[in-house]
This record gives C-alpha cells, structure tokens and sequence, in this order.
C-alpha cells in the first residue's frame, strides 16, 4: 500500500488526500498509529458524488456526515485501516491540530485555515489511521498567503464580522437570519469566496448554501 493508491481510491469518492503526518503522542491519534492521511474537499468531484448517494434525498438529518462514514469508512475497511471523522463529538478528534501539522497551511485573515494551494477551500470530511509503515514525503511550507495580501476577504462581509479582535459570531448569524442575508444564504460565505488563492477549489453556491444552511442553524 502507498500514498498513489490510496489517493486513487479515494478520487472514486471524490475526496481528496490532503495531507498527511506521523503522530507523536500528544497528537491524540489511536494507540499504534503509523501514520494519518487526511481526507477532504479538492474541488468539485467531492460534491458530485454526495449529490448522487441515497444520502443527500432521503430526507433525514446529517447527509453528508452520514455519505463521509460510510465512503471513508468503507476505504478504511480495505486497507485496514481506521476511519476518524471531525464530527460525532463530543469528544472531538484533534483534527486542527492534524491539519497544522499535516499541511502547507496558515491562520488566514479571517481566522481559519488557509491552504498555500485551496486558499479557504480546506475541508475535512475524515483521516485514516494507518497502523503499518508508508512513506510519507515532507510537509513543504512556503509563504503566508495573506502575506501583502490586502484581505479583500474582510472586505467583502456584509457587516464586517471578521477584524482583528476575532469573528463575530453573533454579528453574522444575526446578519444570515435576515432578509439582508439573503445572498449569504444563496452562495455561502461571502468572504470566503473574495479569497483570491485557491479559486479553481471553490465550492458551488450550492455546496456553499448547504454548509453555510448548517452553521445558522446548529
């Protein structure tokens, strides 16, 4: 088993292999772990595939936490692996702290992750916990993306929820549950999309009106 073969069988899916990482003992991965491969949106194909599985119509709650257990889970299944998934909690998996550690990625101006090649469009449906030896190529970091980068992102919030001091949480959900959120609600965070890294990532106004439909209401 390689790093080639597990990303083949997971583009069948539609996910992409987005990092990877050996864990120390603080990491919070399962005892024996050798190694953590990351799982997650690399553009278009992910949702494509969520839209045709019996998971996205059958009406009932969580569809795509429900389409990531059973497709990662069914990867896991074939190489022995372990599938870990960022939601199910509490307690959660360290997920942030995988990510940090298994990808070229940075604190953006809007507080989250910014990836050196997706911009803001990380995310993470499930890793794999490896527990026999891979190789595994360096993490290679390069330079802050927002660094020079005049943050056309905060620009872009309707009202202005991201600064330094942090994200306004109550600010954006009170904007979102208002008629004047309405093209938030439409295409998904406005601010995310001004990011100009990663562009060719980005999700759909659905995919984004369906992520963003789950933070109002959670």
């Amino acid at each position: 088993m390689n790093l080639a073969t597990i990303r083949e069988r997971a583009a069948r899916d539609g996910l992409a292999l987005t990092g990877w990482l050996r864990p120390g003992s603080g990491d919070g991965a399962p005892a024996g772990t050798r190694a953590l491969l990351l799982l997650g949106h690399g553009g278009p194909e992910m949702w494509a595939c969520f839209r045709a599985a019996p998971e996205a119509g059958d009406g009932n709650p969580h569809p795509l936490d429900r389409w990531s257990r059973r497709v990662i889970g069914a990867l896991a299944a074939e190489i022995g692996a372990t599938a870990l998934f960022p939601f199910g909690g509490p307690p959660y998996q360290p997920f942030i702290r995988w990510t940090y550690a298994g990808e070229p990625i940075h604190q953006s101006k809007l507080g989250m992750a910014v990836h050196e090649e997706r911009g803001l469009w990380s995310g993470w449906r499930g890793a794999l916990a490896l527990f026999e030896e891979i190789d595994l190529p360096p993490v290679i970091r390069g330079a802050h993306p927002c660094e020079g980068c005049a943050a056309p992102c905060r620009a872009a919030c309707p009202v202005s929820a991201f600064t330094d001091a942090g994200y306004d949480v109550a600010r954006c959900r009170a904007h979102l549950d208002s008629a004047a959120g309405a093209p938030c609600r439409a295409r998904g965070c406005l601010a995310r999309r001004a990011c100009p890294v990663g562009a060719r990532f980005a999700q759909s106004d659905e995919q984004g009106a369906f992520h963003l439909e789950a933070f109002r209401v959670a």
